[in-house]
């Protein structure tokens, strides 16, 4: 199975996890956000799309979308901004981020924040998964075991381990 395909795979069921309850309310009738639930939707929907054609990490580490349609389109390159300006790239920067996501538990996250967090969580997954130095896919797990904890508080107000 070559790297683009486990990539993909990876990344479908990290959203699948994300987003199975937002979208087992939106199928039952229910109001997924007080906000803008219709353009929640179709940015959510874009977003998948997005993701699910396929994407690349370049040299530069910087994603790529493969769909050169897609990537040319107004939405597309504001999707490319969004992930490669918004999301840290180290592992440093990543923790920095998770424990600032930490601190601002008690007010609801922004429709930005959640997709920064989420396309982290993403960016994370794939860092864990491709890193040679065994140290070093424990170091990105732990922050991606972090980062699904803080999806998971976001999405249903509790966390899925308690490190207290």
């Amino acid at each position: 199975m070559n790297m683009g395909l486990q990539f993909k795979i990876c990344l479908q069921v990290i959203l699948w996890l994300c987003f199975e309850q937002v979208l087992q309310d939106v199928a039952a009738g229910f109001d997924p956000t007080s906000q803008r639930t219709d353009s929640s939707l179709s940015d959510a929907n874009l977003m998948f799309e997005f993701l699910l054609d396929g994407v690349e990490i370049d040299l530069d580490n910087n994603i790529v979308l493969l769909d050169k349609e897609m990537a040319s389109m107004r939405r597309g390159r504001a999707f490319l901004s969004q992930i490669n300006d918004n999301i840290p790239r180290g592992l440093s920067s990543m923790v920095q981020m998770v424990n600032t996501l930490k601190g601002q538990r008690r007010r609801p996250m922004s429709q930005d924040q959640f997709e920064t967090l989420v396309l982290s969580l993403v960016y994370s997954a794939h860092q864990a998964w491709h890193q040679e130095r065994k140290e070093e896919q424990e170091a990105w797990g732990g922050v991606l075991l972090q980062l699904a904890n803080v999806t998971v508080y976001e999405l249903r107000g509790n966390y899925l381990f308690n490190y207290a």
